[in-house]
């Protein structure tokens, strides 16, 4: 495949609604892929970007980090991959390969940093543009395999929603015996209630209300508390080994991490556009962790696919046209979406 322009629907400006166009894709090098894009998920994440609610974007912006896909052709050197093969991109695309976070398996921490599957720029220069589109050009050794046991359009959030939340339970050892708690049942939520679940721990949900507890319960959720009840924190106090927040609003993190056991840990993986306040005796108090987790490396993204395959973990899905984005940016950010639409790129 030379250089050609390939459908796609981006955001011309910050704020403005996407727009059908075309983007161009790279040819097919010796260590490519090339990618017939069937689903790609739509993250907050996308949202934060394509409003500059992180920082100023590259625009035109095409949107997109869980892609998957089938290989429709590689190149001379590839060995991982052949046509035909199931695969998924997540949220990036390349890494410098050289520091010790790229030799450890930790891609998304490159010392360098990683380049952004989409608002990034290659190792040209070039814009990179994401998976709202019909194909994408990817080296072999930042694609993934989805395996046979997963539906493509089911398994698309998990190259962001599955492996953002099944790092730091990994990480910090969900599983038999211990209190997990998810704070928020969203996209990033509803999938760390399945795997917490499959992976052993007792799980409960802290939602604002208790509007999804049916919903919650099924996922896998043992409980289910609202926190806008004023009873909630003292009734959990001290409950809790983890708890792996998702949310993308500040939290009143002193009475979260009130919540936690001495030596247990809070993780944050929703990434709020504004500063939170701390004071410093709530996780003095405790000996507690208060963290972050980003993703995953490759290796622990193939893992994860691998873990919901077995466990049969598709993510709760509404597949939408593309000409249906905007309303679907609209839709998440009210909070309307049981639990992450994925576009049908078919349709672009």
């Amino acid at each position: 495949m030379s250089v050609t322009q390939v459908a796609a629907y981006a955001a011309p400006a910050p704020k403005a609604p996407l727009e059908r166009t075309t983007v161009p894709r790279r040819p097919v090098g010796a260590h490519d892929v090339l990618i017939d894009i069937k689903f790609a998920g739509i993250c907050h994440s996308d949202i934060h970007q394509a409003t500059d609610g992180w920082g100023e974007g590259i625009f035109p912006m095409v949107p997109g980090h869980e892609i998957a896909g089938v290989v429709t052709e590689v190149g001379a050197g590839v060995t991982r991959f052949a046509v035909g093969d199931r695969v998924g991109v997540g949220c990036f695309v390349d890494s410098c390969r050289e520091c010790a976070q790229c030799l450890a398996g930790q891609e998304q921490f490159c010392a360098k940093g990683m380049t952004g599957t989409y608002n990034g720029l290659d190792k040209t220069g070039e814009p990179t543009y994401g998976g709202y589109s019909t194909h994408i050009v990817v080296d072999e050794n930042y694609t993934v395999r989805i395996p046979d046991g997963l539906a493509l359009d089911v398994a698309a959030p998990l190259l962001c929603a599955g492996i953002t939340l099944y790092s730091p339970l990994k990480r910090w050892q969900a599983g038999p015996g211990k209190q997990v708690a998810i704070v928020g049942l969203g996209g990033l939520g509803h999938m760390g209630v399945k795997i917490a679940h499959a992976l052993g721990a007792e799980v409960t949900v802290l939602s604002q209300t208790l509007r999804k507890k049916e919903d919650g319960l099924k996922l896998g959720a043992d409980h289910f508390y609202a926190t806008n009840d004023e009873t909630t924190f003292e009734q959990l106090a001290g409950r809790f080994d983890l708890i792996v927040s998702t949310v993308s609003a500040p939290l009143p993190l002193d009475a979260y991490l009130g919540l936690l056991k001495v030596d247990g840990a809070m993780v944050n993986v929703g990434a709020p556009e504004e500063p939170v306040s701390l004071n410093l005796f709530s996780v003095i108090g405790g000996r507690k962790t208060l963290a972050g987790s980003m993703i995953g490396g490759i290796a622990e993204t193939q893992e994860m696919l691998d873990f919901c395959a077995q466990h049969g973990l598709g993510s709760e899905i509404e597949v939408i046209r593309a000409e249906e984005v905007n309303e679907a940016y609209e839709r998440v950010q009210s909070g309307d979406v049981r639990y992450r639409f994925v576009i049908d790129t078919s349709t672009i």
